[in-house]
This record gives structure tokens, C-alpha cells and sequence, in this order.
């Protein structure tokens, strides 16, 4: 089997080409790049051909993704990093392998196996979806909010909201120690400021965090019922169109 080792350091170059020797008399190393650019040229050369490449993730002019991005790669790929979260999803999702620094033999062994029972190369569009992914800014959202309590202003940290509901054309927030405070913002709005892992929008007139939600009864229709804490001055019901939503959103 043909070798391309992309690796920027030149002692785990070595390190990796005299284990790779030493457990794989079949391998023969047939070319080592240092950076993005020499790897794309390495690749773009018809006379070159790799059927794995170990390629180190942080190279010398940049990481080692925009290599899929510039060029065809055949070969299958073990990546190596000393990162343990650096796009490790991106690696599953191209059905590809990973390294982690200083490699362990057992781990290498692993690694090759898997190369050499793979049937075809990486899916390229699945890997560069993948890191897009991975990569994207997550959105933030609201930490507090300003309230008004008679003649105070009061800073609320989301954390401690347990609902939020409407009422008379006015919107409330009750806390987790049973306080009660009148919001401006829509429930259209603030159901985009909270963060949807924690809250849910059961219905147009309320939306509930998941800790304050202690039981839930069904009811006649498939409607259910959610009785939280505090408890509420109201009958806290989820809509038919959302129970499907509502049971996936709590099981997550």
C-alpha cells in the first residue's frame, strides 16, 4: 500500500514513517508534504498515487480541511491531531479515522484496519458539509432580561425564569421563587431570545422551561396537560399541533 504522510513537524514525521515500518512491511511511503499548499500540488501531479494519507490537521500555512477544498482526494484518509474535540464529528462524517498525538500502535493498527475494510474513498461533500457545520458560530442567546417590579427595574436571569406566559393582552415572567413580573417583549419574540434546548413554546399564549415541568397528564383529544412549578394560575395545556414536537423536545 502507498503512504502519503502530510505532517508539518519533522520528528513526527519520522515517528509516524518508522511505525509505520515496523507494524506494516507492506506500506511503502511515497511522498511527504509539510503544508496545504505542497499537499494540493503533491495531489494535483498524475504521476503521484496515495492509497492512505496521514494527514496532521494543523499544518504549517494552514489546516488541513482546505486540502479537500482545492483538490481531488482518492485515497483514504487517517487524520492526525492533537486536538480530542477538533472536528472529530467531521472525521465520522467522512467516514474516516483520527489519531490523537503522541499515536499509540494499537490505535494505528485500529485505524488501518478500518482503511483497508472501507470499500471506496471519503465522501468529500459530506466532510466539507460536516466541518462547515462544526465550524459555524452557534447563536447566542438571551442571558437576562430587564423587568419592571412597581417603581424598580429589575435585571432577570433567563435561568431563572420557569414560564412565561399571556395574559389580557400582557406578558408575564414567573420565577422559579414565584415571582411574577411583567415583560414587554411578545412571546413571538422572546420565544427566539430563549434558548429552545431549554425552553419550549407549548401554545400562542405560553412557553415553559423544561425544569419547571414536574408532571404531565394526558387528556381527552391527545392534548396534554403540564402541571409546573410554581404552579401557574392557569391551565397550563400543550396545543394538539405541538405534542409531537413537545415529547421529542423533552426526551432530548
Amino acid at each position: 500500500m502507498k503512504i502519503l504522510i502530510v505532517e508539518d513537524e519533522l520528528m513526527a514525521q519520522k515517528s509516524l514513517t518508522r511505525v509505520l515500518m515496523q507494524n506494516f512491511p507492506d506500506m511503502e511511503i511515497v511522498g511527504c508534504t509539510t503544508s496545504v499548499k505542497g499537499t494540493v500540488e503533491w495531489l494535483k501531479n498524475p504521476a503521484n498515487h496515495a492509497d492512505i494519507i496521514f494527514m496532521d490537521v494543523e499544518l504549517s500555512d494552514g489546516v488541513c480541511f482546505e486540502i479537500f477544498r482545492q483538490s481531488e482526494v482518492k485515497a483514504k484518509v487517517i487524520m492526525t491531531t492533537a486536538y480530542d474535540s477538533y472536528a472529530l464529528k467531521a472525521f465520522e462524517a467522512g467516514s474516516i479515522d483520527y489519531l490523537l498525538k503522541p499515536i499509540d500502535p494499537a490505535s494505528l493498527k485500529r485505524a488501518v484496519a478500518r482503511c483497508r475494510m472501507s470499500g471506496g474513498a471519503i465522501d468529500t461533500e459530506a466532510l466539507l458539509k460536516a466541518i462547515g457545520s462544526a465550524n459555524a458560530p452557534k447563536k447566542e442567546y438571551k442571558e437576562r432580561y430587564i423587568v419592571r417590579f412597581n417603581d424598580r427595574i429589575v435585571p432577570l436571569q433567563t435561568s431563572n425564569i420557569a414560564y412565561v406566559y399571556s395574559e389580557d393582552k400582557t406578558n408575564y415572567l414567573v420565577t422559579f421563587d414565584d415571582q411574577k413580573y411583567i415583560i414587554d417583549s411578545s412571546l413571538d419574540v422572546i420565544t427566539e431570545e430563549l434558548n429552545p434546548e431549554v425552553f419550549f413554546r407549548i401554545s400562542r399564549s405560553c412557553i415553559v422551561q423544561m425544569k419547571a415541568i414536574t408532571s404531565i397528564i394526558k387528556q381527552a383529544g391527545g392534548r396534554l396537560k403540564i402541571v409546573p412549578e410554581p404552579k401557574a394560575s392557569f391551565e397550563m395545556t400543550v396545543s394538539r399541533s405541538r405534542v409531537d414536537d413537545f415529547l421529542t423536545w423533552l426526551e432530548k
